[in-house]
């Protein structure tokens, strides 16, 4: 379990690094991530899969199984045969000796399948755990979308009031007050979709580790633009080559090349033997009795089966070719997305959104003192959230582009001894 907490481990640095000590009603990434591998039954059914396996395992290494006969000849007939007075009893041990190795093949197989079954559970483990971190992005997502409403709907109160004094004192039609105040209104509004939205969120993160009536709805932790730096395409490319969803070819090679094995085990010729005594009750004699039983055709009837093992193992090279490049792509996409909103972010926090703010203030003195119309100031607050959400979509394409990435890869990609190299815009 700590060894796929840990390659997650760059998303907690960025959501909860920066944070002293949480407040009870805050719930960071690496607990919603322990919760989630802690009670999910998607990981909890790999117990009993295991279980499975090696029961089967067991099953395999079994030798075949003995068999006791008994028989009865020329009894309940006619003449001399009738009743039992002539009748022939014979009491036989039987089994089978298998040939070709094919225990040996069987136990190889299921050896495979045990040995596979660790990395397909760390593949799903972290298929998971990239998910908690996106529906734990979702709930972030909605909380920084309510502190920038909150930004603007404090902007909104400010034109109502100022638009307000105007009117009273004559300098403006009674128009643009309500046109403040229909402003205010439609930020109100959008507050409260966005709270509905965090609600949602929330819930739909709880439910990954079962809490499916939720009533507490929590806070989650983090810095939304707090990005790590990260290592080159080159160096993540070659990080893919042991993810789990390339390294399972290998372990997919194991099992198919058991399964030929055992398709070839199967041309050798088993022989069943029997051993017994025999009675004649006529006689009251008792007599030695043995037997051998060997089926034909082995050679041409295994054939078939070894050409489709045969062909399976032999696709398997193609198969991992053709995981690789789609791997590749995301990979390179992911890359792509998260470096060019890297960018965006930096560009609007350091040079858009401050002269926006500035601009801004300077309106709103502007259109106290007269100089400035309302619609020039209203502009210029539409301008300043809409950059605001810019960045915080950009923030959350970024923190997408990485959970993708370290998915993929399996690692944390924060570069070790560098700090974030974005920092949240101060309000």
């Amino acid at each position: 379990m700590l060894f796929r907490l840990a390659a997650l481990a760059a998303l907690v640095v960025v959501f909860c690094g920066p944070l002293l000590a949480q407040e009870q009603d805050t719930l960071t990434l690496d607990a919603a991530m322990a919760r989630v591998v802690k009670q999910h039954p998607d990981l909890r059914l790999y117990n009993f899969t295991e279980q499975g396996l090696k029961a089967e395992a067991d099953k395999a290494a079994l030798t075949p199984g003995m068999r006791l006969n008994a028989d009865i000849e020329n009894a309940f007939g006619t003449g001399s045969v009738s009743g039992i007075n002539g009748a022939e009893f014979t009491l036989s041990l039987a089994s089978m000796l298998e040939r070709g190795g094919k225990r040996e093949a069987r136990r190889a197989l299921a050896a495979s399948r045990i040995d596979a079954l660790g990395l397909q559970r760390s593949a799903i483990e972290m298929d998971l755990l990239a998910e908690v971190a996106r529906r734990y992005l979702d709930v972030f997502a909605a909380q920084e979308m309510q502190k920038i409403i909150a930004l603007d709907l404090a902007q909104r109160e400010r034109t109502v009031t100022a638009a307000a004094k105007r009117v009273q004192a004559g300098a403006s039609h009674n128009s643009v007050r309500l046109t403040a105040e229909a402003m205010r209104a439609r930020s109100r509004l959008e507050q409260s979709k966005t709270k509905a939205a965090h609600e949602a969120a929330w819930r739909r993160l709880a439910i990954l580790w079962g809490e499916t009536q939720s009533s507490k709805i929590m806070r989650v932790a983090g810095d939304a633009y707090a990005l790590p730096s990260i290592a080159d395409f080159s160096v993540l490319s070659d990080v893919l080559k042991n993810t789990p969803e390339l390294k399972r070819f290998v372990n997919e090679t194991r099992i198919r090349e058991s399964r030929l094995q055992l398709a070839r085990s199967a041309q050798a010729t088993d022989l069943e033997w029997q051993v017994g005594l025999r009675r004649r009750e006529a006689e009251s004699d008792w007599g030695f009795v043995a037997g051998v039983s060997m089926p034909l055709g082995n050679a041409r009837r295994a054939e078939p089966d070894i050409r489709f093992a045969q062909a399976e193992l032999d696709s398997l090279s193609v198969e991992r070719e053709s995981a690789n490049l789609s791997l590749e792509a995301t990979l390179a996409q992911a890359y792509g997305q998260y470096t060019a909103a890297k960018i965006e972010i930096e560009q609007i926090r350091n040079d858009f959104l401050p002269r926006l703010i500035k601009a801004e203030k300077s309106a709103e003195s502007a259109y106290r003192a007269g100089a400035l119309t309302y619609l020039e100031w209203s502009l210029l607050q539409n301008e300043t959230t809409a950059a605001r959400k810019q960045q915080l979509a950009a923030a959350l394409e970024a923190h997408r582009a990485l959970i993708e990435i370290q998915r993929l890869t399996s690692e944390p990609m924060v570069v070790a001894g560098l700090q974030a190299d974005t920092k949240k815009e101060s309000k």
